[in-house]
């Protein structure tokens, strides 16, 4: 038998502000019990439901030192770099720029907690 992912968990100082930042970042929604000053804040995909259920947990301490796990998201709607513009206006900060000359490449970023996470080509960007 094996097992599955059941949620991905972040911990956190303040889950209902920081799963507000992923839920505009990925179009997830909150769920109906979830309100400010909640322990813990779970986030749901929309539309037809898929991809991964987002769990954040409120932790006394900050995060000190880079992830050991993080996300890559890859736009569907939009080229990477008006991603990257859309990220840092919801209040994503740039932490490293490694696009290339030719079109390849990444930026990776910080959630407004500092979670590492970087923003690839778009799969048009990927066949063009």
């Amino acid at each position: 038998m094996t097992s599955l992912i059941r949620h991905i968990d972040f911990d956190c100082a303040d889950p209902y502000a920081l799963a507000g930042f992923w839920a505009a970042a990925l179009d997830y929604r909150l769920g109906d019990d979830d309100h400010p000053g909640d322990p813990e804040v779970l986030l749901s995909p929309t539309g037809d439901g898929t991809g991964p259920v987002l769990l954040f947990l409120r932790v006394p301490e900050p995060k000190q030192v880079k992830n050991r796990l993080h996300v890559d998201l890859q736009p569907t709607d939009r080229t990477r770099d008006e991603e990257v513009v859309r990220l840092l206006g919801l209040g994503a900060t740039q932490i490293a720029d490694h696009r290339r000359p030719d079109g390849s490449g990444w930026v990776v970023l910080a959630d407004p907690e500092g979670n590492e996470f970087c923003v690839e080509r778009s799969t048009a960007e990927r066949s063009g």
